[in-house]
């Protein structure tokens, strides 16, 4: 009797494992699919309020990435280049972008490899190209570094970051960042090793120390996908000179108040 039920026991407990084997390999196979969303919308109509061009950039494996591109005076104002969060399109993000047209700045929004219909399919690497493919397309129209912005948002703030690297643009903003994609990970999936299993790291924590020009860091603590705590700790790492918008209330989608607003308007003020 008691062999039969020590049978019973190692049987369940090699039946667990085993499930849970197979559940860490289908997350390792498809976690591409679970990290990004593409095809997400949140969209509710925003009409856009600002004249823009339709552009083309190619990256290095010669995919073309739609971009947004507001001229307002390429000569007289800093540059934004916008690294939109993972989810939809660029529609999603004309509530922002309306709120540029009071700005002295020009900007260029483009979207990730796999959304807005853009072909390939987004991992780490390829969104990296796909960030020096847009900065190249700018400096290719007459810009250089100093003329240019980084502005990241989620997900974003993952390419920002590596492409700001010991370079000299004008400055850098980061809107809700993490700090690596392993750590975000583990707040969703505490059971899962995620340092073995993940092919995507994003190693903010790490890269931002390499960064060496004025960053504006925003984060609510309110934020449910990515902890506030994240937001604060790359203030933290950060090196000077380092500003911050802290707010209470604000969730992911951070409200583009007039309080927000006027953080944007006076941090660019100051970098011209």
């Amino acid at each position: 009797m008691k062999l039969k039920r020590r049978n019973f026991i190692l049987e369940l407990v090699i039946g667990i494992l085993g499930i849970y084997v197979l559940v860490l390999l289908l997350l390792f196979i498809f976690q591409r699919n679970l990290m990004y969303h593409p095809d997400e919308n949140n969209y509710f109509g925003d009409k856009l309020e600002v004249d823009i061009e339709k552009v083309k950039i190619t990256t290095s494996d010669n995919i073309n990435l739609l971009g947004w591109f507001h001229k307002k005076d390429l000569k007289k104002f800093k540059t934004i280049v916008y690294f939109h969060g993972n989810a939809g399109k660029l529609e999603n993000r004309t509530h922002k972008l309306n709120y540029f047209k009071d700005m002295n700045v020009n900007f260029l929004i483009i979207s990730w490899r796999g959304f807005s219909g853009n072909d390939g399919k987004p991992f780490e690497e390829g969104l990296y190209d796909d960030g020096n493919s847009t900065i190249e397309w700018l400096k290719n129209i007459g810009l250089v570094e100093q003329d240019i912005i980084i502005y990241g948002e989620s997900l974003g703030t993952g390419i920002a970051i590596e492409i700001a690297q010991n370079k000299n643009f004008a400055g850098l903003i980061l809107e809700t960042p993490f700090t690596s994609m392993t750590e975000a990970a583990k707040n969703f999936y505490p059971y899962i090793p995620v340092n073995l299993l993940l092919k995507d790291k994003y190693q903010n924590n790490q890269k931002i120390k390499n960064i060496n020009i004025p960053v504006l860091i925003m984060h609510g603590e309110a934020d449910q996908i990515v902890p506030f705590w994240m937001g604060k700790k790359i203030y933290e790492i950060a090196n000077q000179p380092k500003y911050s918008y802290f707010t209470k209330h604000d969730d992911h989608m951070m409200e583009y108040n007039e309080k927000l607003v006027s953080v944007l308007k006076t941090f660019i003020k100051s970098l011209n």
